[in-house]
């Protein structure tokens, strides 16, 4: 990420930014934390899809890089990442072809992926039956009310069987997402994560391995990393415990603010947004209200709105290329003046830009434009 040469100022708006201080200063935070419990990180790129940001990670010590889906494992083997985790199931028959050619092309490349289910084994087994190198399959647990994965130990255990059975897999360890069962930090939904993980434990020890694998055992979205790794890290002697958070290098200014751990709960300093977008005031039209040319195409809107940090007021509403910004009584903008907004959800952030300027410091009064990422969606 060379300097341009630029400044804030030189870039049309609306704009997504990324601050440099921050992220260095949230990956070193997760990343010692992580090494302090002994446990590993697979960040989720899904987050930002953007190769420079997941080189950053890796450098910094990663065990790999989740994805979601297989065109975006494939993007990340094209980036030069040798281990990549497809954190859902993959049953598209062409898509488990061009894995096991893959595999079959880079004898340093791991490719994991999750089954809930027999059929989806099928489907794994089929597409692999020709394959050089096997696929390593981790078996995903869910419960009642979750969102995918096995619902019983029971059922988790006969899907493992079926992997170990299968040509072309190998039964790698368990899996599983504890979001669901935690809508907030309170004390009923950390028990709530707690007893969830204790499942994932429960089917791990169930399971016979091959001798060849030391097994995987991951769980932790980006609001229980530190219950993830209180609980699974009991049997991090055993296993590869492997956190999959992936919106710590960037965090927010919204839902993550308010969710994640990193502070007090974790002994560490607080997570910093390393994420802003700039906004000009294009009309306004009425006393104590203000257009700004950012709308739902160019800002998050799916779990907060966004805040305006640089003048007191609202964001009461989005259209497509606009947001609607209600002034405090005091606060004051002209046409033509650039609001800075803090934003929710890295995830919906990143898809909406292709390239992303990294600038110096967002309180400066015309921050330098110290490098760009470009993102893969």
């Amino acid at each position: 990420m060379a300097e341009a040469g630029l400044h804030l100022s030189d870039l049309v708006t609306p704009v997504l930014t990324v601050h440099e201080g921050a992220l260095a200063h949230n990956e070193e935070t997760v990343f010692t934390w992580a090494k302090d419990r002994g446990v590993l990180l697979a960040p989720h790129g899904k987050t930002t899809m953007a190769p420079a940001l997941w080189q950053r990670l890796l450098d910094a010590g990663a065990w790999g890089i989740s994805v979601a889906t297989p065109w975006q494992a494939e993007v990340a083997v094209d980036a030069g990442v040798s281990t990549v985790l497809i954190a859902n199931a993959v049953t598209d028959p062409a898509a488990v072809r061009r894995l096991g050619s893959l595999l079959g092309a880079d004898d340093g490349l791991r490719v994991l992926c999750w089954a809930d289910s027999l059929d989806g084994v099928m489907i794994l087994a089929n597409g692999m039956r020709d394959a050089s190198r096997p696929l390593d399959v981790l078996v995903e647990l869910g419960g009642a009310h979750g969102r995918t994965g096995a619902r019983t130990v029971a059922e988790g255990e006969r899907i493992a069987q079926a992997i170990a059975a299968a040509p072309g897999l190998r039964l790698a360890g368990v899996t599983g997402y504890e979001g669901p069962f935690g809508p907030d930090r309170s004390d009923t939904s950390v028990a709530a994560v707690d007893a969830y993980l204790e499942t994932l434990i429960e089917l791990h020890t169930r399971l016979e391995y091959p001798d060849d694998v030391r097994p995987v055992l991951s769980a932790g979205g980006s609001s229980f990393p530190d219950r993830a790794a209180a609980v699974l890290g009991t049997v991090g002697a055993e296993a590869d415990v492997v956190l999959r958070s992936g919106a710590f290098q960037i965090h927010d200014d919204g839902f993550y603010s308010r969710m994640s751990p990193f502070g007090p709960l974790t002994g560490t300093a607080p997570l910093r947004s390393a994420m802003h977008a700039w906004s000009r005031v294009v009309s306004q039209p009425e006393d104590g209200l203000a257009l700004l040319d950012a709308g739902r195409r160019d800002v998050p809107f799916d779990l907060d709105l966004p805040v305006p940090q640089s003048v007191a007021g609202a964001i009461t509403a989005l259209n497509d290329q606009h947001a609607f910004l209600s002034l405090a009584d005091d606060a004051r903008v002209a046409v033509g003046d650039v609001v800075r907004l803090g934003l929710s959800h890295p995830c919906t952030a990143f898809d909406k830009w292709r390239v992303v300027a990294v600038i110096d410091d967002p309180d400066a009064a015309d921050p330098r434009v110290i490098g760009a990422v470009a993102t893969c969606f």
